[in-house]
């Protein structure tokens, strides 16, 4: 992000009716703008952007892919943006979506897309190789381990970066209050997925994990049509 967008981003937070989050963003923007010899007129305003609502073209069930709910809530979760499942009546499958600005919504959707096709990709590897050696209930439960685990570990990766680069990003990367006010009166739905995994399913967690903390989603962001194969998987650390 340009350090102008950066600061103009800090200014907007310094409206928050959250005084001590109003307080913390306008000292950074100061900070900011005194070590880049900025000027306030130097700091073009952000535009005002508009709130996007919608689904993705991705469902899964309590049973088919169930991490999916999970890694749609982490990666809104760090990318200023929610997440929600769209569920109708009757149904089993839900519809993943996201709330965001405009171009928030844009990244996050992108970053969910790359890093769901990775799990995915992997999940069809491991159903491919213990083919046989498995039931279809039994692939089916270790492949949702090999999902969740891949949350953690991303949950872990996402909060690692955090913690190295708090001070530049710590403000950025909130949530806006135009994001929390649209999903307010939003049904909060349960995520899919127990966590319950014993026995030889532990192992696929720990894949799941391993991998989820080497995802790199900038290979995502530098090239919008990169294949998604977890080939492209490395440490961010």
């Amino acid at each position: 992000m340009d350090i102008k967008e950066k600061i103009a981003k800090l200014l907007a937070l310094a409206d928050s009716p959250n005084e001590h989050e109003a307080k913390a963003a306008l000292l950074k923007a100061r900070e900011l703008m005194a070590l880049h010899k900025l000027r306030p007129d130097d700091v073009a305003k952000i535009k005002a952007e508009e709130v996007i609502r919608k689904t993705v073209d991705i469902t899964c069930t309590k049973l088919t892919n169930s991490w999916t709910t999970r890694l749609a809530a982490v990666i809104a979760s760090h990318y200023c943006c929610k997440s929600f499942r769209n569920h109708y009546k009757y149904e089993k499958k839900v519809t993943i979506g996201f709330v965001g600005l405009e171009e928030d919504f844009e990244i996050c959707v992108r970053i969910f897309r790359y890093a769901y096709e990775c799990v995915v990709s992997e999940c069809k590897a491991i159903r491919q190789k213990y083919q046989g050696s498995y039931s279809n209930s039994e692939l089916r439960k270790i492949t949702n381990a090999y999902g969740d685990g891949f949350c953690i570990g991303l949950e872990e990766a996402f909060k690692r970066q955090e913690t190295e680069h708090n001070q530049e990003w710590g403000l950025v990367l909130q949530t806006p209050k135009a994001v929390l006010d649209n999903i307010k009166h939003m049904k909060k739905g349960k995520q899919f997925g127990d966590m319950d995994y014993s026995g030889e399913t532990r192992h696929f967690v720990s894949k799941g994990i391993q991998d989820g903390k080497r995802f790199d989603p900038s290979t995502k962001l530098e090239h919008p049509e990169a294949d998604s194969s977890p080939v492209l998987l490395k440490d961010i650390g």
